[in-house]
């Protein structure tokens, strides 16, 4: 397993942040600060959640609990959930940076209902369906979640990807709009095939970004 290691600074550092998170969840691990959270009350931050820098956490809700993290789930730098309807984050769930979940969006853009270009976006109805997260889930770098989608258990989804549609259990996704491109189950039996060791989750997105940028162009032509 890599480790982190920190400069006395470092670790300077990461004492304040775990005193100024009990602050805001008692069983929180780490939040890093800058952070903004809008709708604190409505937020159920699970046990031992760690958060990056400059993370964006915003609930509107008047009456109940709208977004719901799982045990042990990391976030890292500047993840944005945005919350009307509900948002579901599972147990052990790992998310990479630049991240964009949304419940919610300005207008409709598909099937029979069309929002008039007419119309600012900023006064256009709200789309708004819940979102899902299941254990186990993998969420690479930069990725879009839109209204509606349930992410399998299990699932990988590769960088850069925006995720309009569900995600089987798992499954690994990527592109725009996100389609299915291998599932875990295959990676496992490649590695026990190869008897690697040492084997991380780092390796693995590794081969999600070589089939996706690689394989599968040369694949399609």
């Amino acid at each position: 397993m890599i480790k982190n290691s920190y400069s006395f600074w470092g670790y300077l550092r990461l004492a304040i942040f775990v005193i100024r998170t009990k602050f805001i969840s008692s069983k929180a691990r780490i939040i890093r600060f800058p952070i903004e959270i809008r709708g604190k009350r409505f937020i159920d931050f699970g046990s031992r959640l760690t958060t990056g820098k400059g993370c964006r956490l915003e609930v509107f809700s008047t009456k109940e609990k709208k977004l719901f993290f799982g045990n042990d789930v990391q976030i890292n730098d500047y993840v944005h959930i945005s919350v009307m309807s509900s948002v579901s984050i599972g147990d052990n769930v790992l998310m990479a940076s630049h991240i964009y979940i949304a419940d919610n969006s300005h207008g409709f853009y598909g099937g029979g209902t069309q929002s008039s270009p007419d119309i600012p976006p900023i006064k256009r109805d709200y789309k708004i369906a819940p979102i899902s997260i299941g254990n186990n889930v993998w969420i690479g770098e930069g990725v879009v979640i839109m209204p509606g989608v349930i992410i399998g258990e299990g699932a990988i989804v590769a960088g850069g990807s925006v995720v309009t549609k569900d995600v089987p259990k798992g499954a690994i996704v990527g592109g725009n709009p996100a389609k299915v491109i291998g599932w875990t189950e295959e990676l496992a039996k490649r590695r026990i095939a190869e008897n690697r060791k040492n084997y991380t989750i780092f390796n693995e997105v590794e081969e999600v970004e070589k089939y996706y940028w690689e394989i599968l162009p040369h694949n399609n032509n």
